[in-house]
Protein backbone atom coordinates (compact mmCIF):
# COMPACT_ATOMS: atom_id res chain seq x y z
CA UNK A 1 0.00 0.00 0.00
CA UNK A 2 1.28 3.43 -0.80
CA UNK A 3 0.30 6.41 1.39
CA UNK A 4 -1.65 8.24 -1.49
CA UNK A 5 -3.88 4.39 -0.90
CA UNK A 6 -4.02 5.20 2.75
CA UNK A 7 -5.14 8.35 2.27
CA UNK A 8 -8.03 7.37 -0.04
CA UNK A 9 -8.65 3.98 2.27
CA UNK A 10 -9.11 6.47 5.59
CA UNK A 11 -11.88 8.58 3.15
CA UNK A 12 -13.85 5.60 2.47
CA UNK A 13 -13.48 4.24 5.72
CA UNK A 14 -14.74 7.90 7.16
CA UNK A 15 -17.34 7.46 5.02
CA UNK A 16 -18.59 3.88 6.22
CA UNK A 17 -19.96 5.72 9.22
CA UNK A 18 -17.93 2.79 11.14
CA UNK A 19 -15.12 3.66 13.69
CA UNK A 20 -14.16 0.24 13.53
CA UNK A 21 -13.02 0.49 9.54
CA UNK A 22 -11.60 3.64 10.55
CA UNK A 23 -9.90 2.54 13.61
CA UNK A 24 -8.16 -0.05 11.52
CA UNK A 25 -6.06 2.68 9.66
CA UNK A 26 -5.00 5.03 12.57
CA UNK A 27 -1.59 4.63 14.13
CA UNK A 28 -1.92 3.41 18.14
CA UNK A 29 -0.74 7.12 19.32
CA UNK A 30 -2.76 8.87 16.69
CA UNK A 31 -3.93 12.97 17.75
CA UNK A 32 -6.69 14.74 16.31
CA UNK A 33 -6.71 18.40 16.00
CA UNK A 34 -10.43 19.95 15.56
CA UNK A 35 -11.37 23.22 15.09
CA UNK A 36 -12.81 23.16 18.93
CA UNK A 37 -11.39 19.96 20.56
CA UNK A 38 -7.94 17.86 20.73
CA UNK A 39 -8.65 14.14 21.17
CA UNK A 40 -5.01 12.32 21.93
CA UNK A 41 -6.67 9.03 22.81
CA UNK A 42 -8.34 5.50 20.40
CA UNK A 43 -11.62 6.37 22.83
CA UNK A 44 -11.66 10.28 22.28
CA UNK A 45 -10.94 10.06 18.51
CA UNK A 46 -13.93 7.29 18.14
CA UNK A 47 -16.09 9.50 20.45
CA UNK A 48 -15.37 12.74 18.35
CA UNK A 49 -16.13 10.40 14.93
CA UNK A 50 -19.40 8.97 16.20
CA UNK A 51 -20.46 12.14 17.68
CA UNK A 52 -20.11 14.04 14.48
CA UNK A 53 -22.06 11.07 12.60
CA UNK A 54 -24.05 11.27 15.11
CA UNK A 55 -24.91 14.72 14.28
CA UNK A 56 -24.73 14.96 10.89
CA UNK A 57 -26.82 11.87 9.17
CA UNK A 58 -26.06 10.69 6.05
CA UNK A 59 -22.60 12.63 5.96
CA UNK A 60 -20.01 12.13 2.84
CA UNK A 61 -16.96 13.27 3.07
CA UNK A 62 -14.73 13.71 0.62
CA UNK A 63 -11.49 15.60 -0.20
CA UNK A 64 -9.85 17.80 -3.06
CA UNK A 65 -6.25 19.65 -3.52
CA UNK A 66 -4.39 16.92 -1.94
CA UNK A 67 -1.11 18.50 -1.61
CA UNK A 68 1.79 15.73 -0.22
CA UNK A 69 4.16 18.19 1.00
CA UNK A 70 6.54 16.03 2.52
CA UNK A 71 7.37 12.89 2.04
CA UNK A 72 10.25 9.99 2.75
CA UNK A 73 10.38 5.93 3.52
CA UNK A 74 8.80 6.62 6.53
CA UNK A 75 6.47 9.65 6.52
CA UNK A 76 4.14 11.24 4.52
CA UNK A 77 2.27 14.30 5.24
CA UNK A 78 -0.10 16.01 3.10
CA UNK A 79 -2.40 19.07 2.89
CA UNK A 80 -6.17 19.28 1.58
CA UNK A 81 -9.33 20.75 1.41
CA UNK A 82 -11.98 18.69 2.89
CA UNK A 83 -15.98 19.27 2.37
CA UNK A 84 -18.61 17.54 4.05
CA UNK A 85 -22.39 17.18 3.09
CA UNK A 86 -25.36 15.79 4.78
CA UNK A 87 -28.34 16.49 7.27
CA UNK A 88 -28.49 18.37 10.53
CA UNK A 89 -31.81 18.54 11.88
CA UNK A 90 -33.42 17.44 9.06
CA UNK A 91 -32.01 20.40 6.60
CA UNK A 92 -29.36 19.25 4.19
CA UNK A 93 -25.94 21.38 5.29
CA UNK A 94 -22.65 21.47 3.83
CA UNK A 95 -19.35 22.85 4.57
CA UNK A 96 -15.42 22.47 4.06
CA UNK A 97 -12.25 23.55 5.22
CA UNK A 98 -8.85 22.77 5.53
CA UNK A 99 -6.91 19.56 6.36
CA UNK A 100 -3.27 18.45 7.32
CA UNK A 101 -2.85 14.59 7.91
CA UNK A 102 0.49 12.75 8.95
CA UNK A 103 0.85 8.83 7.92
CA UNK A 104 3.96 6.94 9.02
CA UNK A 105 4.81 3.48 7.83
CA UNK A 106 5.28 0.56 10.50
CA UNK A 107 5.76 -3.02 9.46
CA UNK A 108 4.93 -2.32 5.43
CA UNK A 109 1.30 -0.12 6.37
CA UNK A 110 0.78 3.13 6.47
CA UNK A 111 -0.78 4.57 9.11
CA UNK A 112 -2.44 7.95 10.11
CA UNK A 113 -0.93 9.52 12.99
CA UNK A 114 -2.09 13.47 13.19
CA UNK A 115 -5.04 14.79 11.73
CA UNK A 116 -5.53 18.32 12.45
CA UNK A 117 -9.14 20.31 10.51
CA UNK A 118 -10.20 23.82 10.70
CA UNK A 119 -12.70 25.33 8.91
Amino acid sequence: MTYQTALNQYIEATNTHDFDNVGKLLHENAIYWFTNKSCTTMEEIRAFFENAWDTIKEEVYSVKNVQWIAVDDHTASCLYTFHYEGYMNGEFISGSGRATNVFVKEKEEWKLIHEHLSR
